[in-house]
């Protein structure tokens, strides 16, 4: 890790710079929060920053605040004595993922850096499920390696209230993985995360598996059960499938969102719970409010501040990216030393619509690990599936490489003499624009689709070169 080290105590700056170099990580010191703004703002962001509460020209809280405003996810960690603990809970309110008490113990420093370290995990995971948040003018932010820094700030603001959370999106697009960075990034973070997924359950068990039951209270029951949310006490509830539940859970539900309180099956005692809820569907909750499917009321207590996750297919360009972090995940987990995909292998994975999205695509990797012998992965080592689609795609699989098409000229690159730019840059977009709508007979949709453009993207494009995607219709 990168770590910032920031005290005006130059001998903990020092035992604390041994302990982390010890293990490998690159560590800089500030003796300010002054100059630890300055270094985060100017030379790019650190994994961790430790923070002395107590500090001249800019105190610990102060710094944190403006470094999480600069890098919402370096992790801040509070260096404190004894007597300010209290300001140091007070910091993590404003995002501090932990605080040591001095004098710095190294086995506690490391336990800490080594949980700084697994969320750091999960960060870089997360930031290929890409998450799209809908705001009210109808702006979008999608996930890429600037604007998932905005995302990072949703989610870091999600972190310092409780309110319920609803992530949208179809199956394997990653929407636990956006409660569980929710989770570890509140101060709910040392409390437990419990998944369930609604659908799983039949229906006559799962009020007794989310509420628990007393012994005697239904045929079977021999013994009490302790629930999901007495297990979640203190930590984060992730209900997935939401949208599964019956009637009757719902107002239980409902209940619980509203008052804290809930009832075990069988029992006549309320317990009162301190669990934040984050719920998830793929289904259309909106259409299913109107029909009387779903409450509304319960709908509206979910959704205050929606996530939604695009599909795979809709943001093409993080294909190779997760792609290549999955051959570095299967290459520890097979102790395999693949490099990547050839070019062949990875245009085919970037022209699959992935109708499973992303748990579809690691299954993919999964599989070309074990047929693959040698250092890259080959079109050949893919799925029979994939291979075909490639294969009904040959043309435009080979234009993505910069291939001819049917044996002709290749791309406008080699047909410009002159070295001109602008002008040079003009003609290959044009002529990449009319094979696009050829290989696509036209159709605006699909062209924009496969060559990673937004539609509005292309239509501006045509316009501006004067392109008819009608005169491009059938021509095969």
């Amino acid at each position: 890790m990168r770590v910032l080290v920031v005290d005006d105590d130059e001998t903990l700056r020092l035992i604390v710079r041994s302990t982390l170099e010890s293990r490998g990580d690159e560590v800089v010191e500030a003796e300010d929060g002054e100059k630890a703004v300055q270094l985060v703002a100017n030379s790019g962001p650190f994994d961790a920053v430790l923070l002395d509460v107590n500090m001249p020209r800019l105190s610990g809280i102060d710094a944190l605040i403006r470094i999480k405003d600069l890098s919402p996810t370096t992790f801040c960690l509070m260096l404190t004595a004894y007597t300010n603990v209290q300001d140091a809970v007070a910091a993590i309110k404003h995002g501090a993922f932990d605080y040591l008490e001095k004098p710095i113990d190294g086995d506690r420093l490391l336990r800490v850096m080594d949980s700084a370290i697994a969320a750091n995990a999960l960060v870089a995971q997360l930031r290929f499920s890409a998450p799209q948040l809908e705001f009210d003018t109808g702006r979008k932010i999608i996930g890429s390696s600037t604007q998932i820094q905005k995302v990072f700030e949703i989610i870091h603001r999600l972190a310092k209230v409780d309110t319920s959370v609803m992530v949208r999106g179809e199956s394997g697009t990653g929407k636990e993985l956006v409660a569980r960075a929710i989770h570890v990034n509140s101060h709910r973070m040392k409390g437990p995360f419990v998944a369930v997924n609604c659908a799983a359950i039949p229906e006559n068990l799962i009020e007794s598996e989310i509420f628990g039951h007393e012994k005697g209270a239904f045929t079977g029951a021999d013994r009490k059960k302790i629930g999901k949310f007495q297990f979640a006490e203190g930590g984060t509830l992730f209900l997935d499938e939401i949208g599964d539940i019956s009637a009757q859970m719902q107002v239980k539900l409902l209940r619980v969102l509203q008052e804290r309180l809930f009832t075990p099956v069988g029992s006549n005692q309320e317990i009162k719970t301190d669990v934040r809820v984050v719920a998830a569907t793929n289904q259309p909750l909106e259409k299913m409010t109107q029909t009387g499917a779903f409450r509304a009321d319960l709908f509206y207590r979910l959704n205050v501040m929606p996530i939604t996750l695009p599909p795979l297919r809709e943001r093409r360009e993080d294909i190779a990216p997760l792609a290549q972090f999955m051959v570095q995940k299967f290459n520890k987990l097979h102790q395999r030393t693949i490099k990547g995909f050839d070019n062949r292998a990875l245009g085919a994975l970037r022209l699959y619509n992935w109708p499973g999205n992303i748990r579809e695509l690691e299954n993919v990797v999964e599989h070309a690990f074990i047929v693959e012998a040698s250092e890259l992965v080959r079109i050949e080592s893919l799925p029979e599936h994939i291979q075909a689609m490639a294969a009904g795609k040959k043309e435009v699989l080979g234009e993505a490489l910069g291939e001819p098409a049917n044996g002709g000229e290749g791309p406008a690159l080699a047909q410009v003499s002159d070295l001109n730019y602008p002008q040079l840059k003009e003609r290959f977009e044009r002529e990449f624009l009319i094979r696009a709508l050829r290989a696509f007979n036209g159709r605006v949709n699909q062209t924009a689709e496969h060559t990673q453009m937004t539609k509005v993207t292309l239509l501006r494009k045509l316009e501006k070169y004067g392109i008819d995607p009608k005169s491009y219709y059938n021509q095969h």
